[in-house]
């Protein structure tokens, strides 16, 4: 069996400290208030944590240096706090809707001492529109990838991106999702997969660019992604 914390702390030495607590976090009162499933608390390291870094990771060319993120639907923090934790050149924001769960974002981003580039939100994405936007907009199992454009889209900064964090479904996601993209101009649309060469269960991401982003222009060209 493959020691996953251990995968974590190669891959991310300087951050396992941080990782470490918020696995913690998600184990006890992640799964207490209902945000982590009982059956997920053994296995938070592979399908949750490792998932989510494979994104974030320079390689893959998602998050440019020093970007800003903003995080739909965070839920408890996925992929939003992992990213902050394993980039701590990045900016987050994590938009939530339900109360309980700003309340565990709140909690844990004061735990984890990284507040002061990690802000919550308590808003749905359509109410976020003109409070919050960043060059990477991005949502994990929040809804399907034609609502999800709806969603995001007006939340991107001029020259920005969508990266969606999606499952194995996502090709027949893409093609329901076509008047959405049509709707929004889309000029690529991408699906990568992040992680193939050391994760057992890949992580698929949908990477939008050259969109009309709602704030003011459209994407051009924003990922630096090592072809």
């Amino acid at each position: 069996m493959t020691d996953w914390r251990g995968v974590a702390e190669q891959r991310y030495p300087e951050a396992i400290d941080k990782l470490d607590a918020y696995v913690e976090l998600l184990r006890t009162l992640g799964v207490e208030r209902g945000l982590i499933g009982p059956r997920e608390a053994d296995r938070l390291w592979e399908r949750h944590i490792l998932n989510c870094a494979a994104v974030s990771d320079i390689e893959a060319g998602f998050i440019p240096t020093g970007a800003t993120v903003v995080d739909v639907g965070s839920g408890a923090g996925l992929p939003g706090i992992v990213w902050a934790i394993v980039r701590p050149d990045l900016q987050v924001t994590l938009v939530e809707s339900m109360q309980r769960r700003v309340d565990f974002l709140n909690l844990a981003v004061e735990e984890l001492g990284i507040a002061e580039r990690v802000e919550v939100v308590r808003s749905r994405a359509e109410d976020a529109v003109g409070k919050v936007s960043g060059r990477v907009v991005t949502a994990r199992a929040v809804a399907p990838m034609g609502r999800l454009v709806g969603w995001l889209a007006p939340l991107a900064e001029p020259g920005g991106q969508i990266v969606a964090m999606k499952g194995r479904n996502v090709t027949d996601e893409l093609a329901q999702a076509a008047p959405e993209l049509a709707a929004i101009k889309a000029g690529s649309v991408q699906v990568h997969v992040c992680g193939e060469s050391w994760l057992e269960e890949p992580t698929m991401v949908v990477q939008i660019q050259d969109f009309e982003s709602g704030r003011g222009g459209r994407s051009r060209g924003a990922s630096n992604r090592r072809r």
